[in-house]
């Protein structure tokens, strides 16, 4: 499903491939020989999301893009399915797998991978050619490596890198109601979404 949001409509090249399952949503901008499957949704808020050539983005996976925050895909990219890239830049040639989050701000460089269920934290960059291992997370800039069981550690890290102000625009602090009143406000946009033939 190709959709028109905030005035904005996918750009798709003849040699993509989109399932009829898939949805794209505003903004979105496909390169050359890119295949989108059953189930994925990209989804352009108020930013941009792009992708190079040669990039799948499997089933169930969402690419948020943000207006701060474009979603950028590298070329040779793969999102594996139920993988989770919301405002992040992907360089070239770097294996997402499946059920990965990639949040706003971060950037995983080139020829990285990003092992099952593992984590790039916001605005966090991980160095060219790493590994996350699978279920581990990644956070800083430059990114260090944490097994889930050391969130203490972790925690001395990712406290900086803001995420409330980052994904929501608010203050650490700020109470659900408030976050979640703004929250349904921007994507009530989605109400003026129209489908495209």
């Amino acid at each position: 499903m190709l959709l028109e949001h905030r005035g904005r409509r996918p750009v798709v090249p003849e040699s993509a491939y989109v399932a009829p399952s898939a949805t794209l949503c505003g903004a979105v901008v496909l390169g050359e020989n890119v295949r989108v499957l059953h189930g994925a949704v990209l989804t352009a808020e108020n930013g941009e999301v792009r992708t190079g050539a040669n990039v799948v983005v499997m089933e169930n996976a969402l690419v948020r893009g943000r207006a701060a925050n474009p979603a950028v895909l590298g070329e040779a990219v793969l999102i594996g399915p139920h993988a989770h890239v919301n405002g992040a830049t992907v360089e070239d040639e770097v294996f997402v797998a499946t059920g990965v989050s990639i949040f706003p701000g971060a950037v995983a460089g080139a020829r990285s991978e990003l092992r099952i269920n593992s984590v790039l934290h916001v605005n966090s960059r991980l160095a060219p050619e790493s590994v996350v291992p699978i279920g581990w997370i990644a956070a800083g800039d430059p990114a260090r490596l944490f097994s889930p069981d050391r969130h203490e550690e972790l925690w001395e890290v990712q406290r900086d890198l803001d995420f409330p102000g980052t994904v929501y625009g608010v203050p650490r602090g700020t109470p659900m109601r408030d976050i979640m009143s703004r929250q349904t406000e921007f994507y009530g946009a989605h109400k003026d979404d129209r489908p495209l033939d």
